[in-house]
C-alpha cells in the first residue's frame, strides 16, 4: 500500500472517530489552499505534459519545488532521491511518479528521526514556554492563540511581558491576557529578567499550570539579544529547576527564505525546541515547512492556518501532506 492510500485511509479513520479531528483536517484543508493551487496544480499538468519521466520532467519538478520555497539545498537532495528511485524501480510512468514524489518529502520531513511535535509538558509545577521571534511575526497573537487552547482545555494560564522595552508591547499582552482570561504580569521600561522573576514567583504561588513569556524581537545586535537570554534562561532555572521547558521561535511564513535566515540566527543564539508558523494560509509557498525542518532540524510544533483563534493547529505531518496533496488523491 502506497502513501497515498495509506494517508486516505488514515483520514477516513480520524474523521470517523472524531469531530475535533475532523475540524482540524479541515482547517490544514483550507488554509494549504494556496499553496495547493499553485504547486500541486502545477505538478499534476507536468504529470499531463510529460507522461514518460525524462530529463525535461525532473528539470521543471526541480524549478517547481524550488518555487514553493522548499529550499534550494532541501530539493537538491529530495530529486537525487526522486532520480535513485526512478532508477531501482524502473519508474517510467509520471502519474505514479507523482505518488513517489509525495513520498518522498514525507521521508524527507520524518527522516528516521523521533522529533516531536508535541509540548513538554512539566511533571509538577508551571510548564514555562519562552516565546522568541523577531518583532511583526505575530508572537503576541501567537502567545493569545495558544493561552485560548489551553484554557479550553482547563488549565491556567499566564502571560509575562518582557518585551519591556518597545512601544506599547506589554499594553499590547495583557489585552489578550484579559481577552483569553489569562494571569498577566508585566512592567514597562525595566529589565525583562527581573520582570520574569517576579512574574513566575506569582506563577508558582498561583498555581498557574502554562506561563507564556514573551520577549524582544531585536535580531540586529546578536550579541545584546544572546547575552539578554541567557540572563532569562539563568533567571527561569533559578525559580523553575528544569525550566523552561520549551523555547519556541515564531516565523511569519509569508517571508518564505528570510524565515530559514531567521531560525539558522536564534539556533544560533539559544535553545530553540520547536519552530510556530504563523501565516501559513497567507502564502503559496507552504513548502517552507520542508525547509525549515531540513535546514535546521528543528521540528514545527504549531502552524497559523487563519486569524481565528482555533485556527492555530498542533503541526502534524500527515496532515500536511493530506492537505498539500488531497486533490491528487480523490
Amino acid at each position: 500500500m502506497g502513501l497515498f492510500d495509506k494517508l486516505k485511509n488514515l483520514v477516513v479513520k480520524k474523521e470517523k472517530e472524531n469531530i475535533e479531528v475532523k475540524e482540524s483536517l479541515e482547517t490544514y484543508d483550507k488554509g494549504l489552499k494556496k499553496t495547493r493551487d499553485e504547486f500541486v496544480s502545477k505538478l499534476s499538468l507536468l504529470g499531463i505534459k510529460y507522461t514518460k519521466v525524462n530529463e525535461e520532467y525532473f528539470e521543471e519538478l526541480e524549478n517547481l519545488l524550488i518555487m514553493a520555497d522548499i529550499g534550494v539545498n532541501t530539493v537538491f537532495k529530495f530529486m537525487d532521491a526522486i532520480r535513485d528511485r526512478v532508477k531501482k524501480e524502473n519508474i517510467v510512468d509520471t502519474k505514479y511518479l507523482q505518488e513517489v514524489i509525495v513520498d518522498e518529502l514525507f521521508i524527507i520531513y520524518v527522516n528516521n528521526e523521533s522529533l516531536s511535535d508535541k509540548i513538554m509538558m512539566a511533571e509538577e509545577g508551571p510548564t514555562v514556554i519562552l516565546m522568541v521571534g523577531v518583532n511583526g511575526v505575530g508572537k503576541t497573537t501567537t502567545i493569545a492563540k495558544l493561552a485560548y487552547r489551553y484554557r479550553q482545555e482547563g488549565k491556567r494560564v499566564m502571560m509575562i511581558a518582557a518585551d519591556t522595552f518597545r512601544a506599547g508591547a506589554v499594553a499590547q499582552l495583557e489585552e489578550w491576557a484579559k481577552k483569553t482570561d489569562s494571569l498577566f504580569f508585566g512592567k514597562e521600561n525595566t529589565d525583562p529578567s527581573g520582570v520574569i522573576f517576579d512574574g513566575l514567583e506569582i506563577a508558582k504561588k498561583e498555581n498557574v499550570d502554562i506561563v507564556f513569556i514573551d520577549t524582544a524581537g531585536r535580531l540586529q545586535n546578536k550579541v545584546n539579544l544572546m547575552k539578554e537570554l541567557e540572563k532569562m534562561n539563568k533567571v527561569i532555572g533559578r525559580i523553575i529547576p528544569g525550566a523552561p521547558h520549551e523555547t519556541l521561535l515564531v516565523i511569519d511564513a509569508t517571508t518564505g527564505q528570510n524565515g530559514i535566515v531567521q531560525a539558522e540566527s536564534f539556533k544560533e543564539i539559544t535553545n530553540i525546541t520547536g519552530i510556530v508558523l504563523t501565516k501559513l494560509d497567507g502564502t503559496a509557498k507552504g513548502g517552507i515547512v520542508l525547509a525549515i525542518k531540513e535546514t535546521v532540524g528543528i521540528p514545527v510544533k504549531f502552524i497559523g492556518l487563519g486569524e481565528k483563534m482555533t485556527d492555530l493547529q498542533v503541526f502534524d505531518i500527515e496532515s500536511y501532506i493530506y492537505g498539500l496533496f488531497k486533490d491528487m488523491m480523490d
